[in-house]
């Protein structure tokens, strides 16, 4: 049983975040295990090819988007452990009603289900780890934030496939289930803690109100321009990783793979997202410089079509590598111009990841749309998403031009 002694404010508060972020990864690795294995069980299980797979992906975005602005919302509203604690238990009910169905579409709309408790859970998370902090904290505490989920994620792929290799649905779904049931139970203890009287209060600031800026801030018009290219950005990028979510299991079937090595070789761009979140923590020379942002999204473009038209494991596993890197430059970015010049970190969290949801939907979409009215062309799919995240590209160009005259780069 957890134990928090009395203590100043500012202990407390430390104490609590380090249990916030023991759930955050902890939930980053049981829907990156459940989620992203689903697509390889619907494969194996229910015929799934990849325009099936895509298309699962597009609409289970689809419900990411509306239901992370929604659970922002709720979440500034209701009280950040009221959502993780609807979260949960939404999550935990619709797993157990996948697993105890035969139906490919009883386990399409139990991953639906799953996807709307899940966006209850990470705008709620944001905004506790951001919560009562300074610009330096806030700096400091995003950086571990992506640092935990990316790791834990990575992990949960890497192991995944041997898992679901020996264990099968029980698995798959039985896994997820007693995990976030801990979660939850986990919670409940965070919340009593939270409430006491010496915790500090949410919506309170901390820091000195004349406490300089950390290395990298940005105040005024030019930190909101990127802030907006950010938020554009990060769509794009999960167009890009929703799509190589789902087309996974083609890709291995390509090079010859089973689930579990394509686990092991497939992670490859999870584990180079770690390695590029821990550099950008401990370097803040990025913040407010478009070049890093721009030269990302270019690369992240040509890695992502080689990922998925190459027949090659030793090419695949180097485009992974840059793809990684720049899908972690790009999160942090919005990630952090979000909490950076958000008040309401509820909300802003709501919209990060509506705006990650706007991109799983929209890749995947595309992609099973190509591969619909033009079956002809073996990466079709891959081929319109790269021309979609060329005209993200040129959508960055865009702003930052029209908002040139407000600051020089």
């Amino acid at each position: 049983m957890l134990q928090f002694a009395a203590g100043e404010p500012k202990m407390v508060m430390r104490r609590l975040k380090t249990w916030y972020f023991v759930i955050e990864g902890v939930n980053s690795f049981v829907t990156t295990f459940f989620f992203y294995y689903l697509y390889f069980f619907m494969q194996a299980r229910h015929g799934f090819d990849t325009k099936a797979n895509l298309s699962l992906a597009a609409f289970t975005g689809l419900v990411y988007a509306i239901g992370s602005w929604l659970g922002g919302r709720f979440a500034q509203r209701a009280g950040y452990f009221t959502a993780l604690k609807l979260g949960f238990s939404v999550m935990i009910g619709a797993i157990l009603f996948g697993w105890a169905s035969d139906s490919g579409v009883a386990r399409v709309c139990a991953m639906s289900v799953a996807v709307a408790g899940m966006c209850l859970t990470w705008p709620a998370l944001e905004a506790l780890v951001s919560e009562n902090e300074s610009k330096a904290g806030i700096q400091h505490h995003v950086g571990i934030y992506n640092i935990v989920w990316a790791s834990t994620g990575a992990l949960a792929y890497f192991t995944g496939g041997a898992l679901v290799e020996k264990l099968g649905a029980p698995g798959l779904f039985g896994l997820p289930v007693a995990i976030v049931s801990g979660l939850l139970a986990l919670t409940l203890v965070l919340e009593r803690a939270a409430s006491r009287p010496d915790a500090p209060r949410a919506h309170t600031v901390t820091a000195a109100v004349n406490e300089p800026d950390p290395a990298g801030h940005c105040p005024g018009a030019r930190a909101k321009t990127f802030l907006h290219m950010a938020w554009v950005a990060n769509p794009f990028a999960y167009m890009a990783i929703n799509t190589l979510v789902a087309a996974m299991p083609t890709v291995a079937l390509r090079l010859e793979l089973s689930p579990m090595e394509a686990g092991f070789y497939c992670s490859t761009w999870l584990f180079a997202r770690v390695i590029a979140f821990g550099l950008l923590w401990a370097w803040p020379g990025w913040h407010y410089r478009a070049g890093w942002l721009f030269g990302a999204v270019a690369l992240l473009i040509a890695s992502f079509a080689i990922i998925l038209t190459v027949p090659n494991l030793a090419c695949v596993v180097a485009a992974q590598l840059v793809f990684g890197s720049c899908t972690g430059l790009i999160y942090y970015s919005s990630l952090f111009y979000a909490m950076d010049l958000g008040e309401t970190k509820g909300e802003h969290g709501g919209l990060h990841e509506a705006a990650i949801g706007a991109g799983n939907c929209a890749g995947p979409l595309v992609g099973a749309a190509a591969l619909q009215f033009l079956p002809q062309y073996a990466h079709s799919g891959a081929i319109a998403v790269s021309v979609l995240l060329l005209a993200g590209f040129g959508a960055l160009v865009f702003i930052w031009r029209r908002r040139a005259n407000v600051a020089q780069p």
